[in-house]
C-alpha cells in the first residue's frame, strides 16, 4: 500500500467528467459533499486548464447560491489567476482549491479526495444511445 503523501494525481478526463457529473447531482442540500466533490474535481483536474477553470466557476456558483461572500471573493480570484498559472506553470499541486486555502500552496493530497477519486476512476462512463461523441 502507498505511504508515501501524494501530491498530485494525473488528469483523467472520463473520471473528471464522472466526479462532476457525481456533484451536478448530488442533493443541493448536502453542502459537506457538493464541497467535497468539488475538492476532488480540483486536485483531479488543475494541470488542465479548462477543467480547471470550469471547477473554479462551479465553486464559485456554489460560494454564491450558499451566500458565502469570503467563499466567493476567493473564487473569482482564483478564476482569474488559473490561466496565469497555466501560463507559468506554478500550479500548486494537491490545493484544495478553496479560499480557505492559500492560493498557492501546494499541499498532499488529503486521503479522503484521493479515495474519492480513486472510486471514481473505477465506474464506466454510461453509454449514450446512438454511438459515440463524434470526436
Amino acid at each position: 500500500m502507498h505511504t508515501e503523501p501524494t501530491t498530485s494525481v494525473a488528469f483523467d478526463a472520463p473520471t473528471f467528467e464522472r466526479l462532476r457529473g457525481a456533484y451536478l447531482r448530488v442533493d443541493r442540500r448536502d453542502l459537506t459533499q457538493a464541497w467535497h466533490l468539488l475538492e476532488a474535481l480540483h486536485v483531479l483536474g488543475q494541470t488542465r486548464l479548462v477543467p480547471h477553470a470550469q471547477t473554479h466557476g462551479l465553486m464559485l456558483a456554489l460560494a454564491w447560491r450558499t451566500h458565502n461572500l469570503a467563499e466567493v471573493n476567493g473564487q473569482l480570484m482564483r478564476l482569474l489567476l488559473v490561466p496565469l498559472g497555466h501560463l507559468l506553470g506554478r500550479l500548486p499541486l494537491g490545493n484544495t482549491g478553496r479560499s480557505n486555502v492559500g492560493a498557492f500552496r501546494p499541499m498532499p493530497v488529503a486521503p479522503e479526495l484521493l479515495a474519492t477519486i480513486r472510486a471514481f476512476q473505477g465506474l464506466e462512463m454510461p453509454r449514450v444511445a446512438g454511438g459515440g461523441s463524434g470526436r
